[in-house]
């Protein structure tokens, strides 16, 4: 699907570096179909010596003739970086976006382009053992859509969905979810210290039980408070310690801590004034 695309990256983060990189690994694209384009030409520089793309500081110059352009701006770049992009994006191009809140409605406005994708991705995506949750306007053609799923299966599994509205929900679960997980592992290796454990131990004992808890859901397919109760023996420790848990509202600190995500992504999209 991307073989014959010329391909425009505007924006040099982790995100677009990782979509970059696994996109070649999987040999998808060739390094010379692909342009980046950011602030820092030492940064550029960089990312051409490692995959052999071409990069310049000209976004324009960057855009221009692309088939797919991947914004992996920041958010509070949109306001610039959009207007400036607008004049030279080709009528049949397809614009996929991986910036935090930015809605469809601001993007195909900002840019004066009708085929937009929003995507929200996870830093997983780096290993390729990531998700992503994207969804797209109506101008966006169903070859544009098997390539913009193409373009995100390198970070890993690739989501669509048809309400523009889960994609802030999907901010706040899994593209913020790495957070709570890695504090949930921080706090799991520090516990182990303060018992006594070396931390290496610790630490190997986390990562360990935190991947295999995952893989075991995911291969039986049970519902997650059935697995939870079956490790919950009458009695227990897993009793005793999920009775702490429930004292010092764990659960509903982790909803709040959702919830507080889900209205930051709203509030990055909504106009500034």
């Amino acid at each position: 699907m991307l073989s014959s695309s010329k391909i425009a990256i505007v924006g040099s983060g982790q995100m677009a570096e990782a979509v970059l990189g696994g996109l070649l690994s999987q040999g998808s694209i060739a390094p010379y179909q692909v342009i980046g384009s950011g602030p820092r030409a030492s940064r550029g520089d960089k990312l051409a010596a490692q995959y052999g793309i071409r990069t310049t500081t000209d976004n324009r110059a960057a855009v221009e003739g692309a088939d797919i352009v991947l914004l992996g701006i920041k958010p509070q770049m949109a306001a610039p970086v959009l207007p400036e992009l607008a004049p030279v994006i080709k009528r049949d191009a397809l614009v996929v976006s991986i910036a935090a809140g930015i809605t469809l409605a601001t993007l195909s406005e900002g840019l004066g382009h009708p085929a937009v994708v929003r995507a929200m991705p996870n830093t997983p995506g780096k290993i390729n053992a990531g998700i992503t949750v994207w969804t797209c306007s109506e101008a966006v053609t169903e070859v544009q859509k098997r390539q913009a799923a193409a373009l995100l299966s390198a970070l890993g599994d690739e989501v669509f969905v048809e309400h523009e509205r889960y994609i802030d929900m999907a901010t706040a679960l899994s593209g913020t979810g790495p957070m709570y997980v890695l504090l949930f592992m921080e706090s799991l290796v520090d516990a182990g210290v303060r018992m006594g454990l070396p931390r290496y131990l610790a630490e190997r004992l986390v990562l360990q039980t935190v991947k295999g808890s995952a893989e075991y859901a995911q291969l039986t397919g049970h519902h997650l408070a059935q697995l939870r109760n079956d490790v919950t023996s009458p009695g227990g420790t897993s009793a005793e310690a999920l009775h702490e848990l429930d004292r010092a509202g764990f659960r509903p600190a982790i909803g709040n801590a959702v919830m507080a995500a889900f209205r930051r992504s709203v509030e990055l999209g909504e106009p500034k004034r």
